[in-house]
């Protein structure tokens, strides 16, 4: 039993709406939905079909009437005044049709409540064959009962059997329903709009965009959250701004000994400890290099259109002047996105060499990705044909200063910020850096890259 209810709540939950839109939407659409059908319910339930059986029982008595007043007296005459005081007081227009039969079928009406209730009251009122339908004219309802070796034809107006304004009842509550649910869109579409901007600004914010239109707006908790978004952006802001100026004056300090150090270096005598000194200083120069790159991050650079094909291509270049030799898969047709295009190339440098530190052949290609939701993202794939990287160690090679022990990533040139450099740079375009297994058979790094 908890299985079968387990399966029904799953089911309920893959058809809710996902969206704030959607689940507000519902939830005022909903209710007045259920009301204007129970409503409609009601109204046809109790009243219509009252009315509509004491306007057939009413009919049916006249019919009745007649047909008892001509048994009473089956002559013409008897029936031409039958038929002149049933066209005068009642509406109604008799005619008998001697020597005929009642017909073997009849078209039956779409909408059965009608001709249910007409045939009851024939039923509980006539004791002759008779035959009925509700169809043949369009305002007029045809009866004809068996009578005295003929029949009597009854032609009555549709009034008088059935409520024929109902119409106009269901128009009114279909035009309220699409009005309320008219005005209830335009409130919720409103109020989540204020939701979108504040959702938009946040995720400009965490790709390093500014949003100088952003303002809070909408209801007064959409307005204190966006409020605190702002204050939160000021101190985020505020706190990048110290660190960066920080990090010059570190940078400057460190850089002055160095360079001390390098010039003494240089004019010393040149001998194997000199020699050793000058990798030392060199690999402290590379450690140093490293630690601000990470700390300060991209911040300062704006996103620029770049053709991505291009700046691949210039990374290719630079990797061919250090001596190697990397294949490169382009786009069939280029494409210009907003790019921040010396972090990305600093993040795809890295990954290129680091997959030559492991690998003797490194390819690079280029791919967008159309995605269900009608979303699209770039992918740029790094694959190479190296030892590769064990899958629940790809997180902690991530990590920074992670330095894991077997052979991939035994980082000898560096504190193990390579990764974590080009992670954060992919990050701040709002996308993603993940490894997988090659098809060369080593390590795939994927940068997937939303396109807006």
């Amino acid at each position: 039993m908890r299985a079968y209810f387990r399966l029904f709540k799953q089911a309920i939950k893959r058809r809710f709406p996902r969206t704030l839109w959607g689940r507000s939407l519902l939830i005022i659409v909903l209710p007045i939905t259920l009301m204007q059908f129970a409503v409609t319910w009601a109204f046809f339930d109790l009243h219509w079909q009252t009315v509509t059986a004491r306007l057939s029982e009413g009919l049916v008595g006249d019919i009745s009437w007649a047909v008892d007043a001509y048994k009473g007296e089956p002559t013409p005459e008897n029936m031409a005044q039958i038929a002149a005081a049933a066209q005068k007081s009642m509406q109604l227009s008799i005619v008998y049709q001697p020597d005929r039969a009642l017909p073997d079928s009849r078209r039956r009406n779409p909408w059965t409540a009608l001709d249910r209730s007409l045939k009851g009251a024939l039923e509980a009122q006539l004791d002759d064959p008779f035959w009925y339908e509700t169809t043949r004219y369009q305002g007029a309802v045809d009866i004809r009962v068996a009578v005295d070796g003929g029949v009597m034809r009854v032609i009555a107006p549709r009034e008088r059997a059935f409520a024929t304004r109902a119409h106009i009842f269901i128009l009114w509550m279909g035009g309220a329903t699409l009005l309320l649910t008219t005005i209830a869109i335009l409130f919720i579409r409103n109020q989540v709009r204020a939701i979108e901007r504040l959702s938009n600004a946040a995720e400009k914010f965490g790709r390093g965009d500014d949003d100088p239109d952003f303002k809070p707006y909408g209801a007064s908790e959409v307005r204190a959250a966006a409020q605190n978004f702002i204050k939160m952006k000021e101190r985020i802001q505020r706190h990048i701004d110290q660190r960066t100026t920080l990090l010059a004056s570190v940078s400057h300090d460190l850089r002055t000994p160095l360079t001390r150090l390098k010039l003494e270096l240089a004019m010393a005598p040149q001998d194997e400890a000199t020699t050793r000194m000058k990798q030392d200083v060199s690999e402290m120069a590379y450690m140093i290099d490293e630690y601000l790159a990470f700390a300060r991050g991209e911040m300062q650079e704006s996103p620029q259109p770049v053709f991505v094909n291009q700046l691949i291509q210039s990374v290719i270049d630079g990797a061919k002047r250090a001596g190697h030799q990397p294949e490169f898969i382009p786009l069939p047709e280029d494409v210009t996105l907003p790019l921040r295009e010396m972090a990305l190339s600093r993040a795809l440098s890295n990954l290129v060499l680091n997959g030559f530190h492991y690998a003797k052949n490194v390819q690079v290609s280029v791919a967008i990705e159309h995605k269900s939701n009608g979303k699209q993202s770039l992918h740029i794939y790094v694959d190479d044909d190296g030892p590769g990287i064990a899958p629940e160690k790809r997180e902690d090679a991530m990590t920074p200063f992670s330095r894991l022990d077997d052979s991939r990533n035994q980082n000898k040139k560096g504190v193990g910020l390579g990764l974590a450099i080009a992670r954060d740079t992919v990050r701040g375009h709002g996308g993603e850096l993940r490894l997988d297994q090659s098809p060369q058979g080593g390590l795939r790094a994927d940068i997937g890259i939303p396109i807006t």
